[in-house]
């Protein structure tokens, strides 16, 4: 073991930190250390004003202790070429894999260099041969229980900054996460199968949605957020593939909204079946969105051309409260609701949205959308059961 007992500092295992030399190899041999490690509660230490080049990695447990942390006070950096990823998995840049009771936390930043990728992104450029769909993640939870991640910031990730997968409690609080306005596909945090999860007191500047929920994730609770730029706070898409849909227990609260594509959106493919259910969105702020409250239950690759179909999730007991700000567009609440399985138990109450620019008016609109309202600007919008 190196360093005193229980600190692993990758400086001890060989790491340049000069950004350039590959220090992959001195990372991993800290962290499997750590995790094999009879300490109370090891720390792999990334020290700071140093810069360490990594190339893909995935960092296992599970480990012998019963917390482990992980302490980025420098900076950690990715391969700008994609061609680094030839022969690998190319969504994947940093992860960690089965772990319990890790604990990431410290003053440094996570920079995925993504420029590269976006400039050979399918989204901007589909007649591009060889253009990539699949871009990395620069940083991935997949398994992990009794989690968290604190005080990091994240800078232009490939694709998506940080994903939880599969994991049971886990906490994100005071993280700053920033890409341009028009990087593809950069979501800021993606759930994905997961629960108990809590993301709280931060910041979000992203070319994607700022915060996705996605299948099988329940018992979430988002709190003081700010979002911009970006596509707001979305639950899905879900159902793409016809697939089973559950998602329950959403809950966002107090978070701010900046000049986003959307604010608070559920969206659903009409091929799906399952259900979304108990969602609260409340204490809310828009400043100039486009699509402030949207529930969209039929869409689809083409937005208006998919036909009306018998199938859907089924989207109940949603509630919106105590909502105020400016909507950049005409239609400020929309919920379009399938015909065949419609929304129900909406209810909306103390909402107040205007026009971004003086003059306009702003409207609601509901369709298929069943539930109670009062104290709504625009509105009335739901149909009464």
């Amino acid at each position: 073991m190196i360093g005193y007992a229980g600190s692993f500092n990758v400086l001890d295992y060989g790491a340049s930190a000069d950004g350039i030399t590959d220090d992959s190899q001195a990372l991993l041999n800290a962290w499997n250390d750590a995790c094999s490690s009879s300490a109370g509660s090891p720390e792999v230490i990334i020290p700071q004003n140093m810069i360490f080049f990594l190339s893909p990695l995935t960092l296992k447990g599970p480990c012998n202790s019963e917390n482990i942390y992980f302490v980025i006070s420098g900076k950690l950096v990715s391969p700008m070429s994609p061609s680094i990823w030839t022969g690998q998995d190319p969504s994947q840049w940093l992860a960690f894999r089965n772990v319990s009771g890790l604990i990431v936390d410290g003053s440094g930043a996570i920079d995925g260099q993504g420029q590269g990728w976006w400039d050979q992104s399918c989204r901007y450029h589909p007649e591009m041969e060889g253009c990539t769909k699949l871009a990395p993640t620069a940083l991935k939870f997949i398994f992990c229980s009794q989690c968290s991640i604190s005080n990091i910031y994240f800078a232009n990730s490939a694709q998506t900054h940080v994903l939880i997968e599969r994991c049971n409690g886990f906490k994100v609080d005071n993280v700053m996460i920033q890409s341009p306005g028009n990087s593809p596909n950069t979501d800021g945090i993606h759930i994905q199968s997961s629960q108990y999860v809590a993301i709280t007191n931060s910041k979000i500047s992203s070319g994607d949605d700022c915060i996705s929920i996605g299948d099988l994730s329940s018992n979430i609770q988002i709190y003081n957020i700010q979002c911009g730029p970006g596509h707001g706070i979305s639950i899905g898409s879900l159902g793409k593939g016809g697939n089973y849909v559950q998602v329950e227990n959403i809950h966002v609260n107090n978070a701010f909204f900046y000049g986003t594509t959307n604010g608070a959106r559920i969206k659903t493919w009409q091929v799906g079946r399952g259900y979304v259910r108990d969602v609260t969105f409340e204490n809310l702020e828009f400043n100039s969105v486009k699509n402030p409250i949207i529930i969209d239950q039929n869409y689809c690759d083409v937005r208006g051309a998919c036909k009306e179909m018998v199938t859907g999730v089924q989207i109940s007991n949603v509630g919106y409260k105590n909502i105020f700000g400016t909507s950049s567009t005409d239609i400020a609440i929309n919920l379009n609701c399938s015909m065949s399985v419609p929304c129900t138990d909406i209810t909306m109450q103390l909402i107040q949205l205007t026009p971004a620019t003086s003059g306009r008016q702003v409207t609601a609109y509901c369709r298929n959308a069943y539930g109670q309202e009062y104290g709504i600007e625009p509105g009335p919008c739901l149909s009464q059961v």
